[in-house]
């Protein structure tokens, strides 16, 4: 069962505080309220970020909802904030939008409206929040590049592509399952682009009820439609001169994508109710964890849609096809970990290393972020041991150990023929650990200090293992 959704409501007004807190309560929301930005921010603290969206009035004492949007951007990123404003600074809202506000409703506000906003904020925070902040790193040496964490073969192609497209208007389509970080490299493309001081448009899809995407994208005139109580743009129209990111993009439905294909050939078009032609210049980044080829076979997505979006193609890896780059994403987590429950969690062990390596992470970088909390909290003392793991990754290990002991016929055998399990399990973490250490010193040209470093042990307990294993040393 999921659990309800928290809000956080800041007004300076008592009286609407009240009034919002009861609606949006009776919605079976958790709602907590402040009464200007900077007790917001002190909620958002005690909490740890622990909201799904806030709403929030423009105009506050000490600290007002520009302010307190920019702020929320920088701890809390991936919070949708809903601007809560009066008809005499729409424009002042719209402004927000562009810098990053999720959406804004005017006062006096319809009650369904609302609830509408919300609800979608909701369930975008659900579907998106932290999605692409475990693959966010840092140095781009010792890490990767593009503010991503990666240096196996697939990321450096990513890396590759990045390079050549980023400050291009091509259209780009990503690729990828759930939680492979198709946002992160939907805002790499954007921020390394001429665009990168120009808004950053986020839609997703899948989170907009279909008969307001239409509206969401394009916009809406006063008494377009019941609720519709004043003029409103949409999202291409606030992306002008950005980038317009349009996440799960086979969600959008067909009578829908025609317009959608109109809208981007000819960088022009109408708000819903509207007569004026409105033209546009706007970057498309669209993304998808479906087949959309298999989606244009099967009639559920248009073929010429599919082509203009498709101009190119970027295909995130699954994390079990790179697994070299698990210790890497290991290693940020734990200091994020620590930093956010006040731990001290300095490694994992070799044998829960390779455990993580060969489980096939289904969800994952996503999937992996939380198995890391999980056990960052748990653990005692400064090192997650296997038998700290769930099951799932613990079996994965039993899995990987049983295979190299079917290829190991030299393993030591007790009288009655059977294998000797403590030297199958020496083997085999000898074996991976070998392996690690060699692809860390590829990763890093053969810098022992920052292999070390990505390994999470000593420079000399490196340079032991070095020469236990045979491999040579040339720092």
């Amino acid at each position: 069962m999921t659990s309800a959704a928290r809000l956080l409501v800041v007004d300076d007004e008592a009286n609407m505080r009240t009034v919002l807190t009861g609606l949006l309560s009776r919605e079976g929301y958790v709602v907590e309220a402040a009464a200007n930005g900077r007790a917001a921010l002190e909620a958002l603290e005690r909490s740890g970020g622990n909201v799904h969206a806030i709403l929030t009035d423009l105009r506050m004492p000490e600290m007002d909802g520009m302010t307190l949007l920019e702020e929320i951007g920088k701890r809390y990123p991936g919070r949708p904030v809903v601007m809560l404003t009066a008809h005499g600074t729409v424009d002042t809202a719209v402004e927000a939008m562009k810098v990053g506000a999720f959406d804004f409703v005017t006062k006096p506000f319809n009650a369904d409206e609302l609830r509408a906003v919300m609800a979608k904020a909701v369930n975008t925070a659900r579907a998106e929040m932290d999605a692409v902040e475990p693959m966010r790193g840092g140095t781009v040496d010792a890490k990767g590049k593009f503010g991503m964490i990666g240096m196996s073969k697939p990321m450096q192609d990513i890396y590759d592509i990045l390079e050549k497209v980023a400050d291009t208007p091509t259209t780009v389509l990503i690729t990828g399952e759930s939680g492979t970080g198709k946002e992160l490299v939907a805002q790499a493309l954007h921020e390394h682009s001429s665009r990168a001081h120009r808004p950053f448009i986020r839609v997703n899809c899948a989170a907009i009820p279909q008969t307001l995407i239409e509206s969401e994208l394009f916009g809406h005139e006063k008494g377009a439609f019941t609720g519709a109580i004043a003029s409103k743009p949409g999202r291409f129209e606030l992306a002008d001169k950005g980038t317009l990111f349009l996440d799960e993009i086979a969600e959008i439905p067909t009578e829908m994508q025609v317009k959608l294909l109109r809208a981007i050939q000819e960088s022009s078009f109408e708000r819903v109710g509207g007569l004026k032609t409105m033209k546009v210049d706007v970057r498309l980044i669209a993304a998808t964890n479906r087949n959309l080829q298999v989606e244009v076979e099967e009639g559920r997505f248009r073929e010429d849609l599919f082509y203009r979006l498709n101009v190119i193609p970027i295909h995130l890896p699954p994390l079990r096809e790179r697994p070299a780059d698990i210790p890497m994403l290991v290693s940020h987590m734990l200091e994020r970990f620590n930093d956010r429950l006040k731990k001290g969690v300095q490694r994992l062990s070799p044998e829960a290393i390779a455990a993580f390596r060969s489980y096939a992470w289904p969800g994952n970088v996503r999937e992996m972020e939380n198995v890391l909390e999980r056990l960052v909290l748990f653990c005692e003392g400064d090192e997650i041991s296997l038998e700290l793991l769930p099951d799932e990754l613990r079996s994965g290990s039993a899995a990987l150990a049983a295979g190299a002991a079917a290829n190991a016929p030299r393993l030591d055998r007790d009288l009655t023929g059977r294998v000797s399990m403590k030297e199958l399990v020496r083997e085999t973490t000898a074996q991976l650990e070998k392996e690690l250490i060699v692809q860390a010193l590829e990763q890093t040209g053969g810098n022992v200090t920052r292999a070390s470093q990505l390994l999470m042990i000593s420079r000399k307990s490196l340079q032991n293992k070095m020469k236990e294993f045979n491999l040579r040393d040339d720092s």
